[in-house]
């Protein structure tokens, strides 16, 4: 009798792609364009070592100068600078029992197939809130943050919470580049709040499947992992980020795809045999690039290959090298 195994439900090279391609549609970060798949950013990603430099000219400055028959022009130059990002190579191991199988009469590994895409753009998400919170812990980044908020409740009022007129004050940080903020990522206290004020509208998507908030004409994403601490003296800060398209850039390497020797599958999915325990091992691996345009990670504080997310909170290793207008993000610290 004919039986399905492991290989009938994956084949290595076409899961890896599957879970590239689904994890980048399941990201609400993704969805509203907040991050941007680049093609550069997949060639960078495929190089070696642990991180990638990519230079750039900063914007010309030089003051007016009046042509005059008795002076001489003064010589200028142009200042170079670079962006660093830092390339993670990350790993996950899933195990399924025979009995698990059997006893349930479902099979375990085929909603492994189903989830992973899932489980990888939350962990994309969390990955890119550890990034905001370590680029708004560096000194350089202070001309993006708007800190309004109240540290304890008798101090709070609409001037300390997030409301349409605090909102047009952050996107302000940008002044006249304000304008192309087009997303939100608010707490979901912070979003009942605005409800409450009825400042946050709902629109089909293109599809008329599921509703969008929008919020003084920005998407909105929700997300409970944004920061929130409590107050000084009680009650609660919350940050709030605006979001200008791209302002994350998106690199992925899709790993050898050479058939391992001595195992079944490749460098990006593997799978293994316990039989001793009657265990099935599926191992997928990923190398990717997922990083704050304008803000270079300088790996001042990183101890192994690759940066933990505790790592990326920790500001010393961000320093800002883009003009604060050009870094398409802004925080607002609020109550």
């Amino acid at each position: 009798m004919a039986k399905t195994a492991v290989a009938d439900i994956i084949v290595p090279t076409e899961f890896e792609k599957y879970a590239i391609e689904r994890t980048a549609e399941l990201s609400a970060f993704g969805q509203s364009g907040i991050v941007e798949s680049a093609p550069e950013f997949d060639d960078l990603a495929m190089g070696g070592g642990r991180e990638v430099k990519m230079p750039f000219w900063k914007d010309l400055s030089a003051q007016r100068q009046i042509l005059s028959d008795s002076g001489t022009l003064n010589v200028n130059k142009i200042a170079a600078e670079q962006d660093i990002a830092r390339i993670h190579n990350d790993a996950q191991v899933w195990s399924v029992n025979h009995l698990a199988k059997v006893i349930s009469g479902d099979d375990p590994m085929q909603a492994i197939v189903d989830l992973v895409a899932g489980y990888w753009a939350r962990t994309d998400e969390g990955l890119i809130i550890s990034a905001l919170k370590g680029v708004f812990a560096s000194a350089s980044m202070a001309n993006n943050l708007l800190n309004i908020a109240s540290e304890d409740i008798a101090g709070q009022s609409d001037i300390t919470r997030l409301n349409g007129a605090t909102f047009v004050d952050a996107t302000q940080k940008l002044g006249d580049r304000g304008d192309r903020l087009s997303a939100i990522a608010i707490h979901s206290a912070t979003e009942a709040a605005l409800r409450k004020l009825d400042l946050i509208d709902f629109i089909p998507d293109s599809e008329g499947k599921t509703q969008i908030r929008i919020f003084q004409g920005r998407r909105v994403i929700v997300d409970d992992n944004l920061p929130v601490r409590a107050g000084t003296t009680d009650g609660f800060v919350y940050t709030s980020f605006l979001f200008g398209p791209g302002a994350f850039g998106r690199g992925v390497s899709p790993l050898d795809g050479t058939p391992l020797q001595g195992g079944f599958g490749t460098e990006g999915v593997e799978m293994a045999r316990v039989p001793l325990d009657s265990d099935t091992v599926l191992i997928n691996r990923r190398r990717y690039i997922l990083h704050p345009r304008g803000v270079k990670f300088t790996s001042a504080a990183v101890v192994g290959d690759s940066p933990t997310n505790a790592e990326l909170e920790n500001g010393a290793n961000w320093t800002r090298v883009y003009e604060n207008k050009n870094v398409r993000i802004v925080a607002i610290q609020h109550n």
